[in-house]
């Protein structure tokens, strides 16, 4: 049973209470069916194409898109998209993975795409027909995103895409990526495009195999053409998109790791009720007490400033740089804490294959690297902070 009193705080409206209990009732349901049928594990490919219908099926996509284009809501709600997440996440890892890249993917159209990509584009995401990827970090160029050397020199009618990208997410079994590539130097000389995954300038040049599988990929591009009209945004806007669009979504990479958490809590905690030791439970004893009442602290501060920095973007409606940056970065590290905990409590049971707790270990640890590693977000707070007694950093 997992503790929701959270919804009750003031962060949310009841239909983010409705959203929440709605999809939790239907990932129990419809989830299992997939993500632990025979094979699903040993084929991710084929099983995120298999939750990303089922997501749009069940109409939980179109929280990814705007209102006009298919979409729930008149614009992206980061309360919905985080308890999406999270919920997503405490019930698979994999179901979260396929959910969040279809809002990310496209996220960059949604915000400043045109009213012809938005209605080519956002309607098939929010459906599931299309898989949408998000194609900007490079072999030299992962942290630091400035880096980057990928280009798009000028073409007829358009530009010719070069170089590669890699730890793309989807890659491979996407059918469009949305490119940042240089057209000139420094920060503003970044500018986004769309891309189909069938160009014939567009290669899959190697699959990427991780410790929590999912499609992963290094993309390779020799002259690829794409017509100007699917630039997103003005020409050396890129690097302001990509950051605008992190803006929305990297609050929900730490409602992922929340959810991963409140499932590894969950997990301990009938492990802890339901272990006989010494005469007694696992649970009787003071030390496995204190454990779970630090994952349980944990949990709640990692919820406040999710949902903090979520409640912020979409009623204040401002940057949410810092909140952002310390919801990323505090509920990853602590969910990685949480994770370990529950897999201590278990035992040698913990560390092995099928028990969800090993799982979970597998599952969070990306979480503090993509979307800006836990040493990238101490760096943007202590700007956000020093900014206010007249730094400028």
């Amino acid at each position: 049973m997992t503790d929701q009193e959270f919804l009750d705080w003031p962060f949310f409206k009841d239909r983010h209470r409705e959203l929440a209990r709605a999809l939790d009732a239907w990932a129990a349901k419809t989830l299992p069916g997939i993500v632990d049928a025979p094979g699903a594990h040993e084929n991710v490919d084929d099983t995120c194409r298999t939750l990303v219908a089922a997501l749009g099926e069940g109409g939980w996509l179109k929280y990814c898109t705007p209102d006009a284009y298919g979409g729930a809501l008149e614009m992206l709600d980061v309360r919905s998209l985080a308890l999406i997440r999270e919920t997503l996440a405490r019930h698979s890892g994999l179901a979260d993975f396929a959910f969040a890249m279809q809002g990310l993917g496209s996220g960059a159209i949604s915000l400043f795409g045109s009213e012809d990509l938005k209605s080519a584009y956002l309607p098939k995401v929010a459906s599931g027909e299309k898989i949408a990827a998000f194609a900007l970090s490079e072999p030299d160029a992962g942290s630091d995103a400035a880096a980057m050397t990928a280009s798009l020199r000028p073409a007829a009618n358009g530009y010719e895409a070069h170089g590669e990208k890699t730890w793309i997410s989807n890659g491979g079994i996407a059918d469009f990526y949305t490119l940042f590539a240089r057209t000139g130097e420094g920060s503003r000389g970044v500018t986004a495009v769309v891309i189909d995954a069938d160009n014939p300038g567009l290669s899959i040049a190697e699959r990427i195999d991780v410790i929590a599988p999912h499609p992963l990929a290094r993309l390779k591009f020799d002259g690829a053409k794409i017509p100007g009209a699917a630039r997103i945004g003005e020409e050396g806007q890129g690097f302001k998109i990509a950051l605008a669009t992190l803006d929305v979504f990297r609050t929900t990479v730490g409602a992922a790791a929340l959810g991963l958490a409140r499932r590894a809590l969950d997990e301990a905690t009938g492990r802890a009720v339901g272990r006989k030791m010494f005469g007694s439970t696992l649970a009787n004893m003071p030390i496995a007490q204190e454990r779970i009442a630090e994952m349980a602290l944990d949990i709640d501060a990692s919820a406040l400033l999710v949902y903090r920095s979520a409640w912020v973007k979409d009623v204040q409606k401002r940057r949410v740089t810092k909140e952002a940056a310390m919801a990323k970065l505090y509920a990853t590290d602590r969910s990685q804490s949480v994770i370990d905990k529950a897999v201590q409590l278990f035992g040698g049971l913990g560390v092995k294959k099928g028990v969800k707790v090993e799982e979970l270990y597998r599952d969070i640890r990306a979480l503090r690297i993509y979307e800006g590693a836990s040493e990238v977000q101490k760096l943007v707070i202590a700007r956000q902070h020093l900014e206010l007694f007249g730094e400028k950093l």
